[in-house]
C-alpha cells in the first residue's frame, strides 16, 4: 500500500534533477565557445595567399632550321629564329614598332605554319630560309632595335577565337589591302579577321615588260599551254582594284598565280595601272608591292612614325583579333 506512492512521488524530483543537468551542460558549452571565439581559439583561419598565376602551357619552342643557301640543318629556338627573320623582312632601321609588329606577325606566321607541318614535306624541317617556301632568314641584319623588337614581344602572336592566324604581310598595298581570295587565289579555309582597309601610305609604283616567250614559259608553269600568246586583257578586278583575273587568248588565268609566275619581283602586284600587248611584249605599270593581303609594311612604317604601337598597328590590319602570349 505504501510502495506505490513513494515509487510515484520520487520519479518526478529525478526528471527534473537530469533536466536540470543538460540545461547545465548546454549551458557550460555554450559559455567555452563564447570564451574560445573571444580567445581567438575559433578565429577563422585566414586563407593562403593565391599562388601566382601560372605561365603560359608550353615553352618556347626549338626548331630545325634548314638553310637554303648551305644545304645545312641545325636546331635554333624560335626568339632568336625570329630576330633572324624580322632583319630580313623589314629594314631593320624602321621604327621600333614596325619591327614589333613585323616580330609578332612573323612569330604568329611561324607557329601557325608549324601546325601545318612547316617545310618538312621540302627539306625534312620545321624551317627553312627560303622566303619562296617559308619567310626570309639573314641574321647578319640583326641590329638592337631589331633584338629589342623581338624581345619586348617575347611570345605574342595574333588569335582569332584562339587559333594563330595566317599572318600574311606584303611590302606595299598600293594605297588598299585585300582579300586572301582575290590577292592570293586563297580557297582553303576562311579567314574572316581580313578585310580590305584603305591604307595610310603607299610608296611603290614600278612598270615591267615581258616578252612572248616569258610570258609562255610562265604560263606553262601554270599548266596552261598557251601559244603563240596573241592577246592579253583585264578580265575583272577586285574592289581594290586589283586584277583578279587576265584574259590571254580568250583564256582566264588567276592573276596572282600568273605573278608569281612571271616573278613578283618584276610584276611587283597586280594592282595595275595600265596594261597593253603589242608587238610581242607584254607591258604593265602599277603600284604597291606584295599581293596587298594583310599588314602593309610600308602602312606599319608610317603609322609607328605616327605613335602607333605595334598592336594599334596589327589591330588596324587584322579585324576582331587579340593578341596572345604563348611563352
Amino acid at each position: 500500500m505504501l510502495t506505490t506512492p513513494l515509487i510515484s512521488s520520487d520519479r518526478k524530483p529525478l526528471r527534473q534533477r537530469q533536466r536540470s543537468l543538460r540545461v547545465s551542460f548546454l549551458l557550460l558549452v555554450l559559455i567555452f565557445l563564447v570564451l574560445a571565439l573571444f580567445s581567438g581559439c575559433l578565429r577563422p583561419q585566414r586563407k593562403p595567399p593565391l599562388p601566382p598565376p601560372a605561365p603560359p602551357a608550353g615553352g618556347e619552342p626549338s626548331l630545325s632550321l634548314f638553310d637554303d643557301k648551305t644545304g645545312q640543318t641545325r636546331q635554333i629556338k624560335m626568339e632568336e629564329y625570329l630576330q633572324g627573320v624580322v632583319a630580313a623582312e623589314m629594314d631593320p632601321k624602321w621604327p621600333e614598332e614596325a619591327l614589333a609588329a613585323q616580330a609578332i606577325l612573323a612569330r604568329t606566321f611561324t607557329l601557325e605554319r608549324l601546325g601545318r607541318g612547316g617545310v618538312k614535306a621540302l627539306h625534312g624541317t620545321d624551317v627553312c630560309t627560303s622566303p619562296e617556301h617559308f619567310q626570309a632568314y639573314d641574321p647578319a641584319k640583326i641590329n638592337e632595335a631589331v633584338r629589342r623588337a623581338v624581345e619586348k614581344t617575347r611570345g605574342l602572336i595574333v588569335t582569332y577565337q584562339g587559333q594563330p592566324i595566317r599572318a600574311w604581310f606584303h611590302a606595299d598595298s598600293g594605297g588598299q589591302t585585300t582579300t586572301p581570295a582575290e590577292g592570293l587565289n586563297f580557297r582553303e579555309a576562311p579567314t574572316p579577321y581580313i578585310q580590305p582597309v584603305r591604307d595610310v601610305a603607299t610608296a611603290t609604283t614600278w612598270k615591267a615588260e615581258f616578252s612572248a616567250a616569258q610570258l609562255e614559259a610562265a604560263l606553262s608553269k601554270l599548266g596552261r599551254k598557251i601559244a603563240p600568246v596573241k592577246s592579253v586583257s583585264v578580265e575583272a578586278r577586285d574592289a581594290s582594284g586589283r586584277v583578279v583575273t587576265f584574259k590571254i587568248n580568250g583564256v582566264s588565268i588567276p592573276a596572282a598565280e600568273l605573278r608569281l609566275a612571271l616573278g613578283s619581283d618584276k610584276m611587283r602586284s597586280t594592282l595595275l595601272d595600265t596594261l597593253s600587248f603589242a608587238g610581242g611584249k607584254l607591258t604593265m605599270t602599277g603600284k604597291g608591292w606584295g599581293h596587298g593581303v594583310g599588314m602593309s609594311q610600308w602602312g606599319a612604317k608610317t603609322m609607328a612614325e605616327q605613335g602607333k604601337t605595334a598592336q594599334e598597328i596589327i589591330q588596324f590590319y587584322f579585324k576582331d583579333v587579340k593578341l596572345e602570349k604563348r611563352w
